[in-house]
């Protein structure tokens, strides 16, 4: 492990998954890693073949939503006495090499997260037009809403110091979480840093997206609820 962290973990949030779920945990766990996977109410055996492949399993017995999901697992890693704690998407679209760089670029003093950016020197295959000019506006949203310079939004990979992680506490337990933890890190004013990682969209993870008029619908709530709160 890298200096100063020593008992990483990676939260993988899993609904309905079982084609590829066990895949992405023996790819994490070849790298070295624990992982939980939060098999959020799947109706398939999403649970079983992360179990088989090596993750620790946490059911919610009715799907919640991918927030809830990854609040459940941060939880989880922090009992686990977590130093560094890691979100991985389940769809297979990222790569296990990308934990490394993450969990080093937690290793500079006084940075607290680390989120994956496609759009620095990360490679970004098959990114359709219509999703790329959605993330855009997603970006616009988020630099002016929050102040964070960031260049990417809607990246699962990201990962956080034990510190950073208790700064979380997500309430959003759908897509809208995405959002929510920029804000969060925003008002913690821990310091945050991007790393290029590489993305693969296949025809499954892109089936398994939101759609476009999903995540309007997600800004326009969002943008909302600081309007009026």
């Amino acid at each position: 492990m890298t200096g100063r962290i020593r008992n990483p973990w990676v939260v993988v949030a899993a609904y309905n998954e079982a084609p590829v779920v066990g895949g992405v945990v023996s790819g994490i766990r070849r790298a070295g890693y624990a992982v939980v996977v939060v098999d959020d109410g799947s109706t398939d055996r999403t649970g079983d073949a992360a179990l088989l492949a090596g993750a620790v399993v946490v059911r919610h017995p009715i799907n919640l939503g991918q927030g809830a999901a990854l609040q459940t697992g941060i939880d989880y890693a922090l009992e686990q006495r977590a130093d560094a704690i890691v979100t991985f998407d389940a769809d297979g679209q990222h790569s296990p090499a990308a934990i490394a760089a993450l969990l080093a670029a937690l290793d500079q003093s006084g940075i607290d997260f680390a989120l994956g950016s496609r759009f620095l020197t990360g490679a970004t295959a098959n990114l359709p037009v219509s999703r790329r000019i959605l993330l855009s506006a997603a970006i616009w949203f988020t630099r002016a809403s929050t102040g964070l310079p960031v260049t990417d939004t809607h990246n699962g990979l990201r990962a956080m110091t034990e510190r950073g992680a208790r700064a979380i506490s997500l309430r959003q337990n759908r897509m809208a979480h995405a959002s929510e933890i920029l804000h969060q890190i925003a008002q913690s004013r821990l310091r945050v840093i991007e790393v290029p990682v590489n993305i693969e969209y296949s025809a499954y993870s892109l089936g398994k997206g939101q759609r476009v008029t999903d995540a309007l619908t997600i800004l326009i709530d969002l943008f909302a609820r600081r309007l009026y709160r």
